[in-house]
């Protein structure tokens, strides 16, 4: 791994945790060259996956492509990197074991929906008005009294960790 302080690639690994998943890797590393600490994060590549897009496409599925439409609904919200993807790790886990390797991409909405409900509710309205393509305020309105009629009246709540 190329250190990111003097890109030389000669380090040691100091401490290794795997995820509560099971799924990735965290590394603590240490450059041999220049004593700079960096941490590296190993996940599991999933190959042979496709996503049937809604006009009958098939499209390689790409993690980082759902990383940052994820990360753009929790923008400026209390929830860390390692928590999406561990949300997206869990989603992609869940549909794999029930569609083997064509997902549709409505399930995958769904299921990033289902699992950003649980977590923080703002980030989750970000999410299904990109998704379901909220066309005015009031389909707005109405998703975000279900959410407070779902929590009790809490629909900004954050479960972050």
């Amino acid at each position: 791994m190329r250190c990111p302080k003097c890109t030389s690639i000669e380090d040691k690994v100091i401490d290794s945790r795997i995820s509560r998943e099971g799924n990735s890797i965290r590394r603590r590393r240490e450059c041999l060259e220049c004593g700079h600490r960096f941490t590296t994060t190993e996940v599991l590549v999933r190959e042979g996956v496709y996503v049937l897009k809604h006009d009958g496409r098939r499209e390689e599925f790409d993690r980082e492509k759902l990383v940052r439409s994820v990360r753009a609904a929790c923008h400026k919200r209390p929830i860390d990197a390692e928590r999406i993807s561990m949300l997206v790790d869990d989603v992609m886990d869940i549909l794999e074991a029930r569609h083997e390797s064509e997902i549709p991409s409505s399930a995958i909405g769904e299921g990033v929906m289902e699992q950003l409900r649980k977590i923080d509710h703002v980030a989750y309205v970000r999410f299904a008005s990109v998704y379901k393509e909220f066309r005015d305020v009031s389909e707005f309105v109405s998703e975000i009294k279900d959410l407070g009629k779902e929590s009790g009246g809490s629909a900004g709540t954050t479960n972050a960790h």
